[in-house]
């Protein structure tokens, strides 16, 4: 499928381009693709990318919002490398739609995966 803003030299990419963006552990293995963004509404900086972990053949993945500032990308890989682990995926604080109202859930989740809080970060 061809990406709708691919270029190769340019360091900004569509949030579109994202979808189905590979991401890898430190172990270098694949642990699951960015599904979407979530982008706090009043700084514009983008807060997490929601992977998919898990399943076979689209059935039984779960989703995971990973902090943006825990992804590094790689054109190596074409993808993006983070030093979170399947183990930590799956022991991670408990997730639900209410949790994005909630801070000390936020501070907890960059907690567990050792990320810097997007908003204390300077401009993005």
């Amino acid at each position: 499928m061809a990406r709708a803003t691919a270029h190769p030299n340019h360091n900004c990419i569509s949030s579109e381009d994202l979808h189905g963006t590979e991401v890898y552990g430190p172990d270098g293995k694949k642990i699951g693709e960015i599904d979407h963004l979530i982008i706090d509404k009043m700084s514009g900086r983008v807060g997490y990318a929601v992977m998919s972990f898990g399943g076979f053949m689209g059935l039984n993945h779960s989703h995971y919002p990973i902090p943006w500032g825990a992804l590094q990308y790689d054109t190596s890989l074409g993808g993006f490398r983070t030093n979170i682990t399947e183990q930590m995926l799956k022991d991670a604080p408990q997730f639900s739609d209410d949790s994005w109202q909630d801070r000390n859930w936020e501070v907890q989740w960059h907690k567990h995966y050792r990320a810097p809080h997007y908003w204390e970060m300077g401009a993005q």
